[in-house]
């Protein structure tokens, strides 16, 4: 028999392994297992997550390690936790710590279903909670908008008419979901997604939104559970989470949901700003010291962005070094110096904003130079090239020879070159030279 209310939280976007600075790695690991502490401390029913626990598909085994035990303890008090890969910790050749993950019992891949031979549309299965008879499914995400075929293909009519409380989960980015700092970012409509499910958990864009559309229920992103690089950190200074209280009514397959966000912080944060214009080296530390004097800044994360014009000093000329050591010294625990928006006399025309994610400069640059010939698809030799960058970004793990490793990472890459869309690459290639 299921329950008549329910509580649930909603994760998403911790991207365990991206800092390469250890203070902030360890952060963000902080923010894990203070968020796994709250879980459990606030007796939900169950967790969702919705990609990119890891900032890779074969994170590092301390990682790895670390995310089990916390896992076991979640499971031990009896809550069950539901994600769905991201475009981060997805691997196009189904290698992931997530199934590694999902064998063990720690958690439970929510993107499970079969493509109908007949109709050539995705049969989403979904999943049913048995302590809360909630119905969870989803659809992973992928980088570069390649989920789209997904969406597009999708058998919806089942989803839509089941009865009971329904949960989807997507890691995408839906234009009604937009912030306004991300309006250029490629983006797909809402109407891409089921109708009438109660609450649709989304994950990829680390902006905390949430709408209510027609035939739709509640729409979220929660932001990202820790932010993800120094422009997130300035931002928004922490991440969370939604909690989302459910009442049946005692009309049939009928709810009312209660959603709120939550905050999750170890560490507060201040943000300090330079405008380094008409100003000297002397004169810039000048102002740094008079801010951190001026400020509480005991045991905070400090973000510092230098912006202006600096004329024919060089950038290394500010000895950010020294502010870094300067702030610790005065009790700080970290300071993170942001040069990016500094302009010098000499000036390189650049055709991307500075401030965009290096998962959108990325796409933007890969789409700049891809192939201009007719006889290759372009879409496909897109997502050919970001499954290999993904491959080829993949870590060597702890004790793994080197020649293991590289036998690992060609072969992978092999496989993905000799897969149906490569065939069809060359098939139309000699088609073209054929017709010549």
């Amino acid at each position: 028999m299921t329950q008549s209310s329910f509580r649930f939280a909603h994760l998403a976007d911790l991207h365990l392994g991206s800092w390469r600075d250890n203070t902030l790695r360890n952060l963000s690991t902080e923010v894990f297992n203070l968020a796994i502490q709250r879980c459990i401390k606030r007796k939900y029913d169950f967790v969702l997550f919705a990609g990119d626990i890891f900032n890779t598909s074969l994170p590092a085994i301390d990682i790895v390690n670390h995310v089990a035990a916390k896992l076991q303890e979640l499971k031990s008090a009896n809550i069950p936790l539901y994600v769905i890969p991201g475009s981060h910790d997805f691997s196009p050749t189904g290698r992931s710590m997530i199934d590694v993950l999902e064998s063990a019992g720690l958690l439970i891949n929510v993107c499970k279903g079969s493509v109908n031979l007949e109709t050539k549309q995705l049969e989403l299965k979904q999943t049913i909670d048995l302590k809360t008879g909630a119905k969870i499914t989803g659809i992973l995400g992928r980088r570069g908008m390649l989920d789209r075929t997904y969406y597009e293909n999708l058998a919806r009519s089942k989803l839509e008419e089941s009865e009971g409380y329904k949960i989807f989960l997507f890691h995408t980015t839906l234009t009604e979901l937009k912030p306004k700092h991300l309006e250029m970012m490629e983006s797909h409509a809402a109407s891409f997604l089921p109708k009438n499910q109660n609450y649709y958990a989304g994950g990829h864009i680390h902006h905390k939104s949430l709408i209510n559309l027609e035939n739709y229920g509640p729409m979220t992103y929660t932001g990202a559970l820790f932010p993800n690089n120094f422009a997130e950190l300035e931002k928004y200074g922490h991440g969370g989470y939604y909690e989302i209280t459910v009442t049946k009514k005692e009309t049939e397959n009928q709810f009312n949901s209660q959603i709120q966000w939550l905050p999750l912080k170890v560490k507060d944060h201040l943000a300090l700003i330079i405008n380094c214009t008409g100003k000297s080296v002397e004169q810039i530390h000048n102002e740094f010291r008079s801010q951190l004097e001026s400020s509480d800044i005991k045991d905070k994360i400090l973000t510092l962005r230098i912006h202006g014009k600096i004329g024919d000093l060089q950038i290394k000329d500010l000895n950010t070094s020294n502010m870094i050591v300067e702030a610790k010294n005065n009790g700080a625990h970290l300071l993170l110096v942001n040069t990016n928006k500094i302009e010098r006399n000499e000036f390189t025309a650049t055709s991307l904003a500075l401030d965009v994610s290096s998962e959108q400069m990325e796409l933007a640059l890969i789409k700049e130079h891809l192939s201009k010939r007719d006889n290759i698809d372009s879409e496909k030799e897109l997502k050919l090239i970001q499954d290999l960058m993904v491959n080829l970004d993949t870590q060597k793990t702890e004790g793994e020879k080197s020649y293991d490793f590289s036998t690992r990472i060609l072969d992978t890459c092999k496989t993905l070159l000799e897969t149906k869309q490569v065939s069809e690459f060359k098939k139309e290639k000699e088609e073209k030279e054929k017709d010549e």
